[in-house]
């Protein structure tokens, strides 16, 4: 733009004509790339056909073959040739080449060709498919270059988004391990004591008065408030101890069927309807049967838990690759993100009378199958659960 009004300001030819030609060709030029039909190719054909014509115009104004502003076309020939394909470059320089030479059939009575000039000329129309070839191949090594930096920032994102999955997956395990640790030598030393409690509690119901009710009622609420204790120690040591893994090759969809119909079960019941959608092409895998179960037990569960009335939870599989992904689907309040990460962590916990135990067994099963687990969720529009399991079902 600024090229074409210092022209018409400063140029050899100042006419009305030619000032409102050159500054029509500077606003096509600066138009051209913010206004998206333009962009298109419709659109850039458009844009250079009015340049051409303004082109033509201002040549016809001034000296036609002989005129100096013959190289002003190569700007619409350029931005063709940035912007489309070399068949589009190639149009527009044959378009330029033949409006330059045309002008031939207009000269005037005054103005001959010499027989020496003829070569300024074919150079003078030669400018234009050379300059269009070397933009053209200039702008197509710039998107090449474009590309393959995009296409290594994404592999960089991607490597960065696994790197900080496994740095999380490290931190759990070792946390899991340290407080698998601790939770063994707690269990030991509270179950101890908890035997000795029961049994008092035990004697003294037989040892006191059956009419006093007070004392038997408070006998009753002991032995069972150790119970419910000892259930919890027997958890902790379930998550503490290594897991025993019985391989075998089985059908997955009979595995989440079950575990399906133990929380369609539950007492009382849950107000939630489960959708199943299974993929046919799944092979069977190999894992322990019982312990998949529990983990599809308490992902669904949980969705259930987190479910509001009449809602529903959605359970799908799929394969990808050499793994098989199951994916546990709710429409619940969701997951804050601060979370996100210690959702997985022993005895963390957002419910009133949980232990905090259920996901971190679930995710010790799923590593000791040599998968993975992970969440996404939203606050206010529910939480996914994805379990990958390899094919081949090794275990760890």
């Amino acid at each position: 733009m600024a090229l074409c009004i210092v022209l018409a300001v400063f140029g050899p030819e100042r006419s009305e004509v030619t000032v409102l030609t050159l500054v029509g060709i500077g606003i096509m030029q600066v138009i051209e790339p913010k206004i998206p039909f333009l962009t298109t190719t419709l659109g850039s054909a458009f844009s250079f056909l009015i340049s051409l014509s303004l082109w033509y115009i201002l040549m016809g104004f001034t000296d036609g073959i002989e005129s100096s502003y013959y190289w002003i076309l190569l700007l619409p020939v350029i931005a063709v040739a940035t912007s489309q394909g070399i068949v589009g470059t190639a149009l527009a320089t044959l378009a330029g080449c033949g409006a330059y030479v045309s002008f031939i059939r207009f000269l005037r009575p005054d103005q001959y060709i010499p027989e020496g000039a003829w070569r300024l000329v074919l150079m003078r129309a030669a400018i234009f498919p050379v300059a269009g070839y070397l933009a053209h191949e200039l702008a197509e090594a710039s998107r090449i270059a474009a590309r393959k930096h995009q296409i290594a920032a994404e592999q960089l994102a991607e490597a960065n988004r696994s790197l900080q999955e496994a740095e999380a997956a490290v931190r759990r395990s070792e946390r899991l391990a340290a407080l698998g640790q601790l939770s063994a030598g707690l269990a030991h030393e509270i179950r101890n004591p908890l035997s000795t409690i029961k049994t008092s509690a035990e004697m003294l119901r037989k040892s006191v008065d059956v009419d006093s009710a007070v004392a038997n009622e408070m006998a009753g609420y002991i032995s069972s408030e150790v119970d419910r204790t000892n259930a919890l120690v027997t958890r902790f040591l379930d998550f503490a101890r290594p897991l025993a893994l019985h391989l075998e090759k089985i059908d997955l969809a009979p595995v989440i069927d079950r575990a399906v119909e133990e929380v369609e079960k539950h007492t009382p019941p849950f107000d939630v309807t489960f959708y199943k959608n299974y993929s046919p092409d799944i092979p069977p895998i190999r894992l322990d049967g019982q312990l998949m179960e529990r983990v599809l037990y308490n992902l669904l569960l949980n969705a259930a838990q987190a479910s509001p009335a009449k809602g529903s939870v959605t359970v799908k599989t799929r394969q990808l690759g050499d793994t098989v992904e199951i994916a546990v689907i709710d429409r619940g309040a969701g997951i804050h993100p601060k979370d996100l990460e210690t959702i997985f962590n022993p005895f963390f916990t957002t419910k009133s009378d949980g232990v905090g135990l259920g996901l971190a067994i679930v995710s010790k099963i799923v590593d000791e199958h040599g998968g993975t687990i992970a969440v996404e969720s939203e606050p206010g529009s529910g939480s996914v659960f994805r379990v990958f399991l390899p094919v081949s079902g090794e275990g760890r």
